[in-house]
């Protein structure tokens, strides 16, 4: 899915999506117990690429990418990259479009 924010283009399936509205846009570090149970619905492997891919374009920020098993996965941190939170704010939930006035200057 292509999402738009202010001219940037963010492009997330519908899991990454699901990972960004679990980790929460302006939170702080949320251990991987907790995001464990937060997404619920999602197969550790799921969680884990979704995980891996979002850090991987700096969407969000984590302590170490190299966890192969749900024990090492639970003692990280995971957090929404602060650069990237607005944009992802603004995709995940877009707001009314502000109309561009047709009006123009005559000289």
């Amino acid at each position: 899915m292509v999402l738009r924010s202010m001219g940037r283009e963010i492009q997330l399936d519908g899991v990454e999506i699901s990972v960004i509205k679990c980790l929460g846009i302006s939170s702080g570090d949320m251990e991987g117990s907790i995001l464990l149970e937060s997404c619920r619905d999602l197969e550790f492997a799921e969680l884990a690429d979704a995980i891996r891919g979002l850090m991987a374009v700096g969407y969000v920020d984590g302590e170490s990418e190299c966890f192969n098993d749900v024990e090492t996965f639970m003692k990280l941190n995971f957090k929404v990259n602060p650069g990237y939170a607005k944009d992802l704010k603004e995709a995940l939930d877009p707001g009314p479009q502000q109309k561009v006035s047709k009006r123009v200057r005559r000289e």
